[in-house]
C-alpha cells in the first residue's frame, strides 16, 4: 500500500525530496553570487544601477531575466494549454511591446535619466509634485507585479510538494517574500543583475530542451502538436463544461469570443499589454545600468532577440501541455493554470528534469522580485526622500537605509496579496501591472520627451488619472470579485464588466495630460526643454545632472 501511495506522489509531483534538494542547490549558488556583488555596493548608484557598469549583451541579459518572469513561463503556458490561441495573445503582447520601448522611449530616458523614471518626468517640470506622483504610480505597478510573482512561486511549489491546502502554499508564499528581502538587501542591483542574467540563461536552455522533448515524445511537428492538443480538448470535462468546441484551441474565441464584453475584454487586454512596457519602471531602471545610450539601444536589441525567441517557444510548450497533460490534469493540480509548465516538463523528462526546470522559475521569481524590490524602494528614497522631503540633501547612506527600509515594508505587503491572489492566472496578474504602467507612467513619459507644451499640472493629472481609475476598475472587475477565480469568489461588487480596464484607464489619462496642460499655463522653463529635447534625441550633456 506504502508503494503504491508513494508511486501516485511521484507521478504527480515529483520526487518532493528531489525537488527541495535541487531547489536548495539553486539557491545556494545564486545567494553566493548575491553575497560576492553585495561586497561592492558602497554607493547609492551601486544599490540602484549597479554603478552603470554592465554592457550592452549583459544587460540585455538581465533585462531578459527581469522580463521572463513567473507570468511568461508558468502563466503563458497554463493559459495557452488552456485557451489556445486567445492564452497566446499573451505571448505577442508581451513580445510586441518592446516594439514600442525600443522605438521611444529605451534611448531617451537613459539620456535625460539617473536614477529613476521620475528624474525623466521631473527634468523640465517642477521636482515636488511630479517626484511625488510618478513615486505613487511606480510603487503600485511594482506591487502589482509582484503579487504575480508570489502568486506564481505559490502555484509552483505546491505542484513540487503536492501541496493542495490553502495554508501551507500560503506559507510557500511567505517564504518566497522573505527570501526577496535578504537578496535585494544583501547584494542591491549588482547582485540582483548577475542572478537575472544567470537565470536568463538557464530558463531560455531549458524551454528549448523542453521544446525538443515535446516534439520527441509527440513524435511529430507541429501537426501532430496542434492535433493532439485538440483531441486532449475534446475529451476534457472542463472545456465541455463550458460550452467552448474543442477546435476553438487554434483560432480566437476559446475564452475571449463568447459576447461583446468578452471581446472588448480581449481588445483591452491587448492594448494594456502593448503599452505597457513602456511604462514599467523596474524595467525603465535598467537603462541606467549600462554607461551610454548606445549600449542602453543594444541592451534592448539582445532582449528582443531572446524575449522573442522565448515567446514563440510559450506556444510549443502550451499545446505541448495541451496535448500530453491535458486540461482536467492541469486544473486538477495545485496552482491550476500555472502548474502546466511543471506538469509537461515531468511528462517528458521525468522527476529530475521536473525538478531542474521548477529550480529555474523559482530562481526566476527570486530574481524578478528583487529587481521589482530594488525599483520601488529607489522610488521611495531618491524620489520621495531624497528630492522632496529632504531637498536634495540626504547623504547616500541615508537613502540607501531608506531603501532598506521600503523593501521590508513592500515584501510584507506583496505576501499579503500574493496570498489572495494564490487562484488567479498569474500572466493575468501581471497584465493589470502592464495596465496600471500604460496608463499611469506612458503617457506621461511620451508628453515629457516629445511635447515641449506640456507641464506639470498635466504631468500630474495624466498620473493620478491613470493610476486612480485603474485601481478603482480593477477593485470593480471581475478579477476582485464575483467569479470562481476572483480574489474574494465569495463575494460579488463587480460593477465593471472588463476584467482588464486599459480599454477606458489609457485614453483616460493621455486625455487627462492632454486637456490639463492646454488649460493651465506653461511652466515657463524654455530653456529646459530645449536642453531635454537636445539630450534625449543626441546624448549631448548626459552627464551633468539637471536640479532645479
Amino acid at each position: 500500500m506504502q508503494n503504491i501511495t508513494l508511486a501516485a506522489a511521484e507521478s504527480s509531483a515529483g520526487n518532493p525530496i528531489l525537488n527541495i534538494a535541487v531547489f536548495a542547490a539553486f539557491l545556494i549558488v545564486t545567494m553566493y553570487v548575491v553575497l560576492r556583488a553585495g561586497k561592492s555596493t558602497k554607493e547609492a548608484s551601486d544599490f540602484y544601477t549597479g554603478g552603470g557598469s554592465f554592457s550592452g549583451r549583459q544587460n540585455g541579459l538581465a533585462i531578459s531575466g527581469d522580463y521572463l518572469s513567473a507570468a511568461s513561463f508558468l502563466g503563458i503556458v497554463g493559459a495557452v494549454a488552456l485557451n489556445g490561441y486567445d492564452g497566446f495573445l499573451y505571448s505577442v503582447g508581451f513580445f510586441v511591446a518592446w516594439l514600442v520601448a525600443l522605438m521611444l522611449v529605451a534611448e531617451p530616458m537613459r539620456n535625460v535619466g539617473r536614477f529613476t523614471m521620475a528624474d525623466v518626468l521631473s527634468f523640465r517640470l517642477k521636482q515636488r509634485p511630479v517626484r511625488v506622483a510618478a513615486a505613487i504610480s511606480t510603487l503600485f505597478v511594482s506591487l502589482f507585479y509582484l503579487i504575480a510573482q508570489m502568486a506564481g512561486a505559490g502555484s509552483l511549489v505546491a505542484v513540487l510538494l503536492d501541496i493542495h491546502e490553502f495554508k501551507w502554499q500560503a506559507v510557500v508564499v511567505g517564504i518566497v517574500g522573505i527570501l526577496m528581502i535578504v537578496y535585494v538587501l544583501v547584494g542591491g542591483m549588482k547582485g540582483t543583475t548577475y542572478v537575472q542574467m544567470i537565470k536568463a540563461v538557464l530558463l531560455v536552455t531549458g524551454v528549448v530542451i523542453m521544446c525538443i522533448l515535446t516534439f520527441v515524445m509527440l513524435k511529430g511537428g507541429f501537426s501532430s502538436l496542434f492535433t493532439q492538443a485538440i483531441d486532449m480538448h475534446a475529451n476534457s470535462a472542463a472545456i465541455k463544461e463550458g460550452g467552448y468546441e474543442a477546435s476553438q484551441i487554434m483560432e480566437p474565441g476559446l475564452k475571449y469570443g463568447k459576447n461583446l464584453t468578452t471581446k472588448l475584454d480581449f481588445i483591452s487586454l491587448g492594448i494594456a499589454l502593448v503599452l505597457g512596457v513602456g511604462g514599467l519602471p523596474h524595467v525603465l531602471m535598467r537603462f541606467y545600468t549600462v554607461p551610454t545610450a548606445t549600449e542602453a539601444r543594444r541592451s534592448v536589441t539582445w532582449a528582443i532577440v531572446i524575449i522573442g525567441a522565448f515567446y514563440l517557444m510559450t506556444l510549443v510548450l502550451g499545446y505541448g501541455a495541451a496535448a500530453l497533460v491535458g486540461p482536467d490534469r492541469i486544473l486538477a493540480a495545485p496552482g491550476g493554470a500555472n502548474s502546466a509548465a511543471p506538469l509537461l516538463a515531468l511528462e517528458i523528462g521525468g522527476s529530475i528534469f521536473m525538478a531542474v526546470i521548477s529550480a529555474v522559475a523559482f530562481a526566476t521569481v527570486l530574481a524578478v522580485v528583487a529587481g521589482l524590490a530594488i525599483t520601488a524602494s529607489a522610488s521611495i528614497a531618491h524620489d520621495i526622500y531624497h528630492s522632496v522631503i529632504r531637498n536634495g540633501e540626504s547623504t547616500e547612506a541615508e537613502q540607501v537605509r531608506v531603501s532598506q527600509i521600503t523593501v521590508v515594508v513592500l515584501g510584507i505587503v506583496s505576501i499579503i496579496l500574493g496570498i489572495l491572489a494564490m487562484t488567479q492566472n498569474v500572466a493575468f496578474l501581471v497584465s493589470l501591472a502592464f495596465a496600471v504602467a500604460a496608463s499611469a507612467n506612458l503617457p506621461t513619459i511620451l508628453y515629457s520627451l516629445y511635447w515641449r507644451r506640456f507641464n506639470t499640472a498635466g504631468a500630474v493629472a495624466s498620473m493620478y488619472t491613470g493610476v486612480i481609475s485603474c485601481l478603482v476598475l480593477i477593485f470593480l472587475s471581475p478579477a476582485v470579485s464575483g467569479t470562481p477565480t476572483s480574489m474574494f469568489p465569495n463575494a460579488d461588487w463587480s460593477i465593471f464588466p472588463l476584467s482588464s480596464p486599459g480599454l477606458v484607464t489609457i485614453p483616460l489619462a493621455f486625455f487627462a495630460g492632454w486637456i490639463v496642460s492646454i488649460m493651465t499655463p506653461p511652466d515657463n522653463l524654455e530653456e529646459l526643454s530645449a536642453e531635454m529635447e537636445v539630450r534625449s534625441l543626441t546624448g549631448v550633456g548626459v552627464e551633468a545632472p539637471v536640479d532645479h
